[in-house]
C-alpha cells in the first residue's frame, strides 16, 4: 500500500520558505500526504498543513517576533542597512544564570504561542484523522533521537514536544520531561527522511531549508555568540549532510520515490532573527520556487 509523506527540516525563521513550498504542493498540485514529519521549525508547520489550515499557519508564522519566542532573550539585534548583527544581551544572560537556569535564554513565550495557535480542537481533529503528525526531538539524557507521534500523545504532551523540538539549546530553554533533558530535534536529526521510510512512506517530499551546495564562507566571529552560532551551524550542516546521504541510500534501497526541495539561495545566516517582512517574502519565494520546480519536472 502506497503511503506519502511530507518531511520538513529545521531552519528557524527560514521555515517560512518551507511553508510556501508546502502550500504550493498541497493547494496547487493537490498532493495528499498520509504522514507529516517535522524537525524544529518544521514541527511548527506540520499540524496546520495536515489540517489544510494553510492561511492560518501563514498568518501566524510570518508575524512571529522575538518577543513571541523569548521571555528572556539572550540576543541584542542591531540592524545597519541590510546587515543584521546579533550581539550578547549580557544583562539577560546574567539574569538567567542568577535564576539558576541552564541556558543563555528562555523561550517559554513560544510554548504559550503554540497553545494559542494549535488549540485542542485542532489536536482532536487531527486525532480523528488517519493522517499522522510526527515530531523529532533530541533526548540529551539517553543520547538518542526520538520521534513523537500525535496519535500516541495527549494534547499537553504534543504541545510540549513541538516546543522542545524548536528549543535551540543553549540559546533557548532546556526542558526536563519524563525524567530526561530534551532539546531541539535538529541536534540529532535535521531532516527525518529515514524515519519517514521506516514508518512506511513510499513517496516522500522533503523540504531542506538550505542550499544544495555550499555557497558562501561564514564571516569571522565578532563575539562569543557569533562563534557559538558558527560552531552549531557547522555541526548542523554536517548532520544534514549525513541525514540526506543516508536518506537517499535508504530510499534507493527501499525503492522509495524521494523528491527534495532546497532553497535556491542563502536566505539568512541568522535564523533566530524573526523579521516579519523577510518571512513574508520567503513564504512567497517558496511558493514560486516550488512552482518553478514542478513545471520544470513535467
Amino acid at each position: 500500500m502506497s503511503k506519502s509523506a511530507l518531511v520538513i527540516s529545521g531552519g528557524g525563521s527560514k521555515g517560512a520558505f518551507a511553508g510556501g513550498i508546502a502550500q504550493y504542493l498541497i493547494e496547487e498540485t493537490k498532493q495528499h500526504y498520509d504522514l507529516f514529519l517535522g524537525t524544529s521549525t518544521g514541527s511548527l508547520l506540520i499540524s496546520h498543513l495536515a489540517l489544510n489550515k494553510i492561511k492560518e499557519i501563514k498568518k501566524a508564522f510570518t508575524s512571529v517576533s522575538q518577543s513571541d519566542v523569548f521571555d528572556n532573550s539572550p540576543f541584542l539585534i542591531r540592524k545597519k542597512g541590510a546587515l543584521t548583527r546579533i550581539k550578547i544581551n549580557h544583562f539577560n544572560v546574567l539574569k538567567n544564570f542568577i535564576r539558576g537556569k541552564k541556558t543563555f535564554g528562555e523561550s517559554n513565550n513560544l510554548r504559550n504561542l503554540l497553545v494559542r495557535e494549535i488549540p485542542i480542537t485542532y489536536f482532536n481533529e487531527l486525532k480523528s484523522k488517519k493522517t499522522d503528525v510526527v515530531i523529532c526531538v533530541s533526548n540529551l539524557s539517553s543520547n538518542a533521537v526520538e520521534y513523537k507521534a500525535l496519535q500516541e500523545c495527549s494534547y499537553e504532551d504534543f504541545i510540549d514536544w513541538i516546543w522542545i523540538s524548536c528549543n535551540y539549546v543553549p540559546f533557548m530553554s532546556l526542558i526536563t520531561k519524563n525524567g530526561c533533558e530534551y532539546a531541539d530535534g535538529g541536534l540529532g536529526c535535521i531532516i527525518a527522511i529515514e524515519e519517514a521510510i521506516r514508518q512506511g512512506a513510499t513517496q516522500i517530499d522533503a523540504i531542506i531549508l538550505n542550499t544544495k551546495f555550499q555557497q558562501t564562507n561564514r564571516v569571522h566571529s565578532r563575539n562569543a555568540f557569533d562563534a557559538l552560532s558558527s560552531v552549531f551551524g557547522f555541526i548542523s550542516d554536517r548532520i544534514e549532510h549525513q541525514n540526506l546521504k543516508i536518506g537517499n541510500l535508504v530510499a534507493l534501497d527501499e525503492n522509495v520515490k524521494l523528491r527534495i526541495f532546497y532553497t535556491p539561495r542563502i536566505l539568512t545566516t541568522n535564523s533566530l532573527v524573526f523579521d516579519k517582512e523577510k518571512m513574508n517574502s520567503w513564504w512567497q519565494a517558496g511558493w514560486e520556487h516550488a512552482e518553478k520546480i514542478i513545471i520544470a519536472s513535467k
